[in-house]
């Protein structure tokens, strides 16, 4: 009589094994773009932890920029061509804010008001920060999660010439001209990350992965590490054998956007891929950058990282699933 149990395995096809799970540790744009390829592999199988030192109050409204962005991408609505906001939006309500004498620098388009206003009412009728990013999220059908990294507020500021200034009037009100001399994050010290933030990390495994977006190292990142729990989380996934893979946002020695390769050097940092790696070594194990720089890659070996080489300029989808499957073959 033949053995039903060893028939019976020898016909059940090989178990497919499960994608990896991954936290992306987020700032804005670069981050966004990431994910979007991360969320094309993986599904909800990725969390990204975002940035929420950028956060700020416009007109009794509560705005997320570096959350909405991650958001917006990954449900699909992102412009592409303004780097921000929503696709195809209008501009009513400011152009009349702008008429009854308000202050329009900071630009809101009327479908993203109304992101905020939902937001403003939640938190105001007493929610927590992240229960209200995940009502949105789940409303705009965003199959990744996305984590504030504290519900404690957070803000970045940055020493000018001119003295202190919140990070968005630098970044936004003075078109990042200032030199920046010096960072801080206010309230950092007292904020916590959220539990489903570091659940996110507590449940990763060796065979998935921390990432670190290319994202600007000293203000998007920086408010992440600023958290001591958020450290210690990646301090304790790293000792499990669970890789952190940073992807460089210098490229050829240039930000693909934003302020990060003139604030680095105005820091006392090198604005390139090395000069990201070096602020990187301590807590980091893989290191991805474009091949523009692959002369940096012995340099940066020598700090102890593994490096990978390939294109990292996320041009559309395709590009952007692609270097997002270049960062998991590296776990």
């Amino acid at each position: 009589m033949p053995d039903v149990a060893s028939a019976t395995a020898e016909a059940e096809p090989p178990r497919a094994t499960p994608p990896p799970r991954v936290a992306e540790l987020a700032g804005g744009v670069g981050g966004a773009k990431l994910a979007q390829g991360l969320q094309a592999l993986l599904g909800d199988r990725l969390t990204v932890v975002v940035n929420t030192g950028d956060d700020l109050e416009r007109h009794g409204l509560a705005i997320w920029p570096d959350h909405d962005t991650v958001m917006y991408t990954l449900a699909g609505l992102d412009d592409r061509e303004r780097g921000w906001g929503i696709r195809d939006e209008t501009w009513t309500a400011m152009d009349q804010l702008g008429r009854l004498g308000e202050e329009t620098w900071f630009r809101l388009g009327d479908r993203d008001l109304a992101t905020h206003i939902v937001r403003s009412a939640r938190l105001a009728a007493g929610e927590r920060p992240t229960d209200v990013a995940r009502h949105l999220q789940r409303a705009l059908g965003v199959a990744a999660t996305i984590l504030p990294m504290t519900d404690a507020p957070v803000r970045t500021e940055v020493r000018t010439d001119d003295g202190w200034l919140d990070f968005q009037t630098y970044f936004v009100g003075r078109q990042q001209q200032p030199t920046v001399h010096e960072v801080r994050f206010v309230g950092a010290a007292e904020a916590a990350p959220t539990p489903e933030v570091l659940a996110s990390f507590d449940a990763l495994r060796p065979t998935d992965a921390i990432v670190v977006a290319p994202s600007n190292p000293i203000v998007s990142v920086g408010p992440l590490l600023a958290l001591d729990g958020l450290r210690s989380a990646t301090a304790a996934a790293r000792a499990r054998g669970v890789p952190v893979i940073a992807v460089s946002g210098i490229v050829g020695g240039r930000a693909l956007k934003g302020p990060a390769d003139r604030m680095l050097v105005s820091l006392g940092h090198e604005s390139s891929a090395l000069g990201v790696a070096l602020l990187y070594a301590d807590w980091v194990d893989a290191f991805v950058i474009d091949t523009v720089d692959a002369d940096l890659a012995p340099a940066i070996e020598a700090l102890g990282l593994r490096v990978v080489v390939t294109d990292t300029i996320m041009t559309d989808d395709a590009a952007r699933s692609r270097l997002a499957g270049d960062v998991l073959r590296a776990i």
